[in-house]
């Protein structure tokens, strides 16, 4: 009802208000239909507040470009720069670079214009929506939305109807926030512990294998905290398989593909801001250097003599 979409409008704007004053690190919005990651400036890289939209469809894209919202879309212009770079001739470069219009001015001088269709700028049109409809609902739909265009984003997702399924499991009911930190009309959830224990044959006797299976939304500083305590509590030497919710593995590209040369007395400034955020200072010098993994996730972590490898 109206009251639960009122408190839940106010819990994001909280949410958002504790990020904006780096004492949040960072949270995500969960809806039936995308996932938003916001994260505060200083995070991944970037020395302005960052939302991350996966995956996405034409018509969000659509409808958050009519609120004004500016967004790029890092994957789909990383290909389309790689392949401009790929181009084996010049030729081809130039090609790409011509205008509808002016690549038929050749056919004029030969004077068979109108026996050839020109495309017009309906079509134009329409290629270019098929081309960008082709990502709906990828990884390379991830939008990315920068600095002061992430209230504006805020905003729109408060007033996004479609956002609350209207049948279902989830019918009437708001996106779910997740948060590291503590925000208005927060409730505070623990994830599930299981231990096994586990005999295995080695020669002549038995080895006892101790797992411990951790459900719920693992988010990435309590995955870096669990890793620092195995580290310390098993003697640098565990392994861990992980289960990603796959539309979020997306959320490890590193979407600065320009990077402004931050200071190094700027990043100590921006990290310095960031202590107050709730975090283990080791996991936020994680969180804020640039991510390496892409589209992918690490599926398997292992350590060995104090020293990680990992598969993604």
């Amino acid at each position: 009802g109206r009251t639960t979409s009122f408190s839940w409008s106010v819990s994001f704007t909280s949410l958002y208000n504790l990020l904006k004053a780096k004492l949040c690190p960072y949270f995500y919005v969960c809806t039936y239909q995308f996932t938003v990651l916001f994260r505060a400036a200083g995070l991944a890289g970037s020395d302005v507040i960052t939302a991350v939209i996966s995956p996405t469809t034409r018509g969000l894209r659509e409808a958050m470009r009519n609120e004004g919202i500016e967004f790029s879309l890092p994957l789909v212009e990383e290909t389309r720069s790689n392949t401009q770079k790929n181009s084996e001739t010049n030729l081809a470069t130039e090609v790409n670079r011509v205008s509808d219009d002016e690549s038929f001015s050749w056919l004029e001088e030969m004077g068979v214009q109108d026996k050839i269709k020109k495309p017009d700028a309906i079509s134009i049109k329409l290629r270019k929506e098929k081309n960008e409809v082709q990502v709906d609902h990828k990884p390379e739909s991830v939008a990315l939305v920068k600095g002061t265009n992430t209230f504006m984003l805020l905003n729109f997702l408060i007033n996004c109807k479609s956002l609350v399924a209207a049948a279902g499991p989830q019918a009437g009911l708001p996106p779910t926030l997740l948060s590291p930190v503590a925000f208005r009309g927060a409730t505070m959830q623990t994830l599930k512990a299981r231990s096994i224990n586990v005999k295995t044959p080695v020669h002549s006797c038995y080895n006892d294998i101790f797992s411990l299976e951790v459900t719920g939304p693992v988010m990435p500083h309590c995955l870096h905290t669990l890793t620092m305590l195995l580290k310390s509590a098993q003697k640098g030497a565990f392994s861990a398989v992980l289960y990603t919710h796959e539309p979020t593995a997306v959320f490890n590209t590193n979407t600065e593909r320009i990077l402004n040369k931050v200071s190094s007395l700027k990043g100590e400034t921006m990290w310095k801001d960031l202590t107050k955020c709730g975090l283990h200072l080791k996991t936020l010098d994680q969180l804020i250097q640039l991510p390496t993994l892409g589209k992918s996730s690490i599926r398997l972590l292992e350590m060995r003599n104090y020293a990680y490898i990992w598969k993604s």
